[in-house]
């Protein structure tokens, strides 16, 4: 696989975790460092890990996986959607700093980084390098998030909750895009 495959390879599968750092920058009220290392850290970390346990998984384990990730991505992406919008339609502000803890960003990264998983099974037939793929997989992803975090708080620092609701429409809209692709409705 060329540096060119595995580039187009990595924005790709990063787009998803930066759509929903743009997200969570919405949601912070004071953007700090730790907030972008943060973002970066959980969706990067996730998006290396998922290829890397798909590689290791293997054909044995093929179907079962891509028959049911497009389900969970759909069930995390949408329920941490609605409660984005049910927090902006009550206004509930002291949330707010929370949305950067664990409870918030690891059904995120995970959610993000399913379609990963399938990748790393798709590297284990192609013989790909693992470890160099999985590295270049999470810094792109680690900097893409960083960068959509920064975005999503300069934006909502003008909206606040209504670009809290509207990131948690996006979030949904994801969802339900990922179960309409895997189920053959959208190309």
């Amino acid at each position: 696989m060329s540096l060119w495959e595995l580039f187009v390879i990595a924005v790709g599968l990063s787009m998803d975790a930066f759509a929903v750092s743009i997200c969570k920058g919405l949601s912070v009220r004071r953007l700090k460092p730790k907030h972008v290392l943060i973002a970066g850290l959980y969706f990067g970390g996730f998006q290396a890990l998922m290829p890397l346990l798909g590689y290791f998984l293997g054909k044995q384990f093929q179907s079962l996986i891509t028959s049911a990730d497009h389900w969970i991505a759909f069930i995390l992406l949408g329920l941490i959607g609605f409660n984005m919008i049910r927090e902006a339609r009550n206004g509930d502000e002291e949330n707010l700093n929370d949305s950067m803890g664990v409870k918030a960003m690891l059904p995120l990264a995970v959610a993000t980084s399913i379609d990963a998983l399938a990748v790393g099974i798709t590297f284990a037939f192609l013989q790909v390098q693992i470890a160099p793929a999985v590295s270049f997989i999470g810094v792109t992803t680690f900097l893409l998030s960083a960068a959509g975090v920064k975005i999503g708080n300069v934006f909502g620092m003008k909206y606040k909750a209504k670009a809290e609701l509207f990131g948690g429409i996006v979030l949904i809209l994801m969802g339900l895009k990922i179960l309409l692709e895997h189920l053959g409705i959208l190309g």
